[in-house]
């Protein structure tokens, strides 16, 4: 009888224990269940935590958050999701939400927009928002990136303005003076081509690898806006910093057209009115941080110079202008990007 009765309290304990653990479960099944109903936005990024970039996603995800709860934000940065460069097709594959991506990207698949990768061609960040805004210009790039990469640019920002920056000093006048010297770029062929614009001998790294890259000597230098020389502390394996300003820097905040398309109008809009607060954010952070910029790297002991631009300008464009990217490119299309 004794056993029976432990049997049954064992049983009754047993039963008891399921269904409190059932009870406790259900609002954590709740909860998972409300999370799974989320639609999550994911976003890569090459851009390291310091960086304003960094900075605009995160803005980006407390806003949209806020005003859309049936929305996730997950910012990956350091290229932890994806490598620079692959985000587009992560997108058309359905694998990625959104990618930061550069007009160098844009011109890998529609190979006449080459002439928005070219170096001295947009003047400053207010021509650059004009050029890739509301102008026909802007409409008309993005009408044909939505259609022939799938992806819709939702938005874009100021990078800042690009410079050399060299491993060991040197005394840089005009391009023939970088002959020889390895220039990390980026991957894609279009800034190949411009590090040999430029006069040097582009070597292609990716960004998180640019640091040892620079203090092994694997490198002689890279071209990169001020604001992520900083960010990335560039100035600790480096001597100079070569003032060409040879290129002004968007980037863009592209989305893949299905899971635009997949959203409500409010949703939309509360996507939209982040991206515009974010592009502000990294604007003024980014003109901001290059107002003192150089300041701030030569008292962390880099030596900066100003070269020759009149001799860059004519260099660089004049290759641009003799290769066979030129050939593809729209006609009219420079003096309309000029007149804006």
């Amino acid at each position: 009888m004794k056993n029976s009765k432990q049997g049954i309290h064992n049983v009754t304990r047993r039963t008891l224990l399921a269904a409190s653990g059932a009870a406790l479960a259900a609002p954590a099944l709740s909860r998972v269940s409300f999370a799974q109903d989320k639609k999550v936005i994911r976003i890569s990024t090459p851009a390291a935590n310091a960086e304003w970039q960094a900075k605009g996603l995160m803005k980006f995800k407390e806003l949209v958050e806020a005003a859309a709860p049936s929305l996730e934000v997950q910012v990956h940065l350091n290229a932890t999701l994806f490598d620079q460069g692959t985000e587009i097709a992560a997108m058309q594959r359905g694998n990625l939400e959104v990618g930061m991506i550069s007009p160098q990207d844009v011109a890998s698949y529609i190979p006449e927009y080459s002439v928005f990768t070219a170096g001295y061609l947009l003047r400053d960040a207010a021509h650059m928002h004009k050029v890739f805004g509301d102008s026909d210009v802007g409409k008309e790039y993005r009408g044909r990136v939505s259609k022939e990469m799938d992806v819709t640019i939702l938005g874009s920002q100021y990078l800042g303005t690009r410079h050399v920056i060299l491993r060991k000093a040197k005394d840089v006048k005009t391009p023939a003076d970088l002959a020889g010297l390895k220039l990390r770029v980026p991957g894609s062929d279009t800034w190949q081509f411009l590090g040999s614009a430029l006069g040097a001998n582009p070597t292609p790294i990716a960004f998180d690898e640019v640091y040892l890259a620079l203090s092994t000597g694997t490198v002689d230098g890279l071209e990169n806006p001020i604001g992520d020389m900083l960010a990335a502390k560039f100035y600790e394996v480096s001597e100079q910093l070569v003032l060409t300003a040879h290129m002004v820097a968007p980037l863009f905040f592209a989305m893949s057209n299905s899971f635009w398309d997949g959203l409500t109008d409010e949703e939309k809009k509360a996507v939209s009115d982040a991206v515009a607060a974010q592009s502000t954010l990294v604007d003024e952070g980014t003109l901001a941080t290059e107002a003192e910029g150089t300041s701030l790297l030569e008292s962390n002991g880099l030596k900066v110079t100003t070269p020759d631009l009149e001799a860059f300008r004519k260099h660089v464009q004049g290759v641009y202008l003799e290769s066979d990217y030129a050939k593809e490119w729209p006609a009219g299309l420079i003096d309309r990007i000029n007149a804006l």
